[in-house]
Order: C-alpha cells, then sequence, then structure tokens
C-alpha cells in the first residue's frame, strides 16, 4: 500500500500479515479470530473518538487571531514605553521602518510572523516617540486618545456582533473608494505641509474646525476597516483556513489600531488648540 497513512493503521493493513501462522497452507482459526477481534475494537475506537477540532486540523481558530494579536499589541506598547523615555527622538526612523514593512507585508502572500513582529517593534518606536511630543505640548492628551481608540474599537465589535452592520461587496468597495480618497487628501496635506503653504500646525488641510471634521470622517473609516477586518476573521475560521493566517489577520488588526490611534492623538491636539 502506497499511502503510508493506510500502511500505519491497523484498520487498512494488510490482511494477510494479519492472519494466524500458517502450516502447510491452513489458517488457524482462533488465530484469525484473534486478530479480527483486535481489529473491530480498533475500528470501534476510532468510531468513538472526539472529533478532530479545527486546532487538530491546523484550521485557523479565534483564540490564534487573539493570541497573535495580544502578543503583537503587548510587544508594540513594550517598545513605545522605552522609545518615550529612552529616544523619542528615533520616531521619525520608526515611522520610516514602519511604512517601508508594512507596504511589504500587506504585499506579501503568505505572512511572515518575522516581518509583521520587526513592523510591530518600528510602529512602536514610532508611537512612543511621537505620543512623548504630543504629551509634552498637551498633558493628558495620550490617555485620552488611548481611551478614545479602544472605545472606537470596542463599538466596532460590538456593532459586527449584533449584525446591524452587513460587509457586502458594496459596502467594502465604498471603504476602498473612501480610504483611498482619504490617502490622496493627506498625501497633499503633507506636501503643502513640507512646501510651507496655507500654515497651521497639522498642515493647512487639516487644522481648525476643517482639522477635526476630517479627522472624525478618518474616525469613521478606521471603524468600518475593523468592521470588515472582524468579517474576515469569521469567514477565515468558518471557512478552514490554515491557522498561519492568523498572523495575517494579527497585521491588518494592528494597523489599524496604530491608524485610529493617530487620528483621535490629532483630533484632541485640535481641540486643545
Amino acid at each position: 500500500m502506497a499511502n503510508p497513512v493506510f500502511s500505519n493503521s491497523p484498520v487498512f493493513g494488510d490482511p494477510k500479515s494479519q492472519a494466524g501462522p500458517r502450516s502447510g497452507g491452513t489458517v488457524y482459526a482462533d488465530s484469525t479470530a484473534t486478530h479480527s477481534t483486535v481489529d473491530a475494537a480498533t475500528l470501534d475506537q476510532m468510531y468513538g473518538a472526539p472529533a478532530a477540532t479545527t486546532r487538530d486540523t491546523g484550521r485557523l481558530t479565534y483564540d490564534d487571531v487573539i493570541m497573535k494579536t495580544g502578543g503583537l499589541l503587548a510587544l508594540l506598547v513594550a517598545v513605545g514605553a522605552v522609545t518615550w523615555v529612552v529616544a523619542p527622538g528615533l520616531w521619525i526612523l520608526g515611522a520610516i521602518v514602519g511604512l517601508v514593512l508594512g507596504l511589504v507585508n500587506a504585499f506579501k502572500r503568505e505572512p511572515s510572523p518575522v516581518l509583521i513582529t520587526l513592523y510591530t517593534v518600528a510602529q512602536g518606536v514610532f508611537l512612543g516617540g511621537i505620543s512623548a511630543f504630543y504629551e509634552a505640548s498637551y498633558p493628558g492628551i495620550v490617555s485620552q486618545a488611548v481611551l478614545g481608540t479602544l472605545a472606537v474599537a470596542a463599538s466596532a465589535l460590538f456593532v459586527f456582533k449584533s449584525g446591524k452592520v452587513r460587509v457586502t461587496p458594496k459596502f467594502t468597495r465604498w471603504l476602498i473608494l473612501a480610504m483611498v480618497g482619504y490617502l490622496v487628501f493627506s498625501l497633499l496635506n503633507v506636501v503643502l505641509m513640507l512646501l510651507n503653504v496655507g500654515g497651521g500646525d497639522f498642515g493647512p488641510l487639516r487644522s481648525g474646525g476643517w482639522g477635526v471634521l476630517i479627522g472624525l470622517f478618518a474616525v469613521g473609516l478606521a471603524a468600518a476597516s475593523f468592521i470588515v477586518d472582524f468579517d474576515a476573521i469569521k469567514k477565515g475560521v468558518e471557512g478552514g483556513a490554515p491557522r498561519k493566517l492568523a498572523w495575517a489577520a494579527a497585521f491588518g488588526l494592528i494597523v489599524t489600531l496604530v491608524w485610529l490611534y493617530l487620528e483621535i492623538l490629532r483630533i484632541l491636539a485640535i481641540l486643545r488648540n
């Protein structure tokens, strides 16, 4: 038998090897009966065994996603705290490295735990440094931004679990178009800042009341992105996706969390200004 799975199983073994000792071509009945009893008992034990779970079969589970996301989030916070205290000026390096690794991870066909972990470290350096500068200018703003981020993420999860928002192809297309438009708008704002056009602490397009409205729109996009992420994870678990995709799911959630935190931080700073 070519398949080793069948070859190693007593149920699917070669009948000749299971027969009793031969003498002149005669098979002793008591040996045959003994082997038949063993085979029947083994077969009955297999049928009585509990069904294999998704973890036993190497499939994606909610626990996998929660553990990976929790681990990356803990790493992000730890690196951010160290950067805040030791070298907040490294936030620029963290931003550049995080951007590059984020793009690499986003376009990889297979998730890379190493690259995703390095991305989290880079983002921790970026967030730790930038948060230190915001806190120095606006005391208490970081804790408010963290609470706001957790509140929006929890609300998105609640709305998704309630079933009040369905992730349809139309909803997904709308979200993609809105995010592309917001990205172009943000890049334009950065260019105007570099050219010193229009002034404003956060760029000419992100200051004052207009900046608050744009920030709230971005928070809404991040919340919608969370809902799409949750739906994708649900479909992956129910569809029996490979367990390694838990890294991809965790990466997506971390990206959205970082984006949401930065938007809320900017909104609070504009209001303080």
